[in-house]
């Protein structure tokens, strides 16, 4: 992670960290406790109400969001070695990411879940949620696993994304 506090980084798609497997956290110490507080201040200034710590460069099994997203305020929480372990229901809701710039698309995902992990502190926490909630820890869950919300939509709708990000990146040259 980029450690420059005026720009931190946000690896963009098609960077290969993206698609890498984080491993679990063993030792919540002080390097995963900053990484932390970075992730939360690179999440609301993007601005975001998720951030996987592959996003920012580190395959650490680690995720912030809001709890309240959509709401006035800011209500941060890390989650620790996040897993689902239970979801139910199905919802389609038009998604974005920090890490795929300038695209959306909607996506079918389970409308509830439990997501289960520690906080930042090494307690264990069981998260019930629906709604916008629901849909951000499953798609900060999926970074985790090297999965992007892209990976989720129609193979055309993809390629049209790819190739208009290729002609993009070809013309910043």
């Amino acid at each position: 992670m980029n450690n420059n506090d005026d720009k931190p980084i946000i690896y963009t798609y098609p960077a290969p960290v993206l698609r890498a497997t984080a491993r679990p956290v063993e030792n919540i110490d002080g390097k995963i406790q900053n990484l932390a507080d970075q992730m939360i201040r690179i999440m609301y200034s993007a601005p975001g109400i998720g951030l996987a710590a592959n996003q920012v460069g580190e395959l650490e099994r680690l995720i912030v969001f809001d709890r309240h997203p959509g709401k006035e305020g800011r209500d941060p929480f890390v989650l620790i070695n996040p897993e689902i372990v239970l979801s139910e229901g199905e919802e389609k809701y038009e998604e974005s990411c920090l890490s795929v710039i300038d695209f959306s698309a909607e996506v079918t995902r389970n409308a509830q879940v439990k997501v289960r992990g520690v906080d930042r502190h090494g307690k264990p926490v069981d998260i019930e949620a629906d709604g916008l909630l629901a849909i951000c820890l499953q798609h900060e869950i999926d970074h985790l696993n090297g999965v992007l919300y892209i990976d989720h939509i129609s193979s055309l709708k993809r390629a049209l994304y790819k190739k208009r990000l290729k002609k993009k990146l070809k013309a910043k040259k």
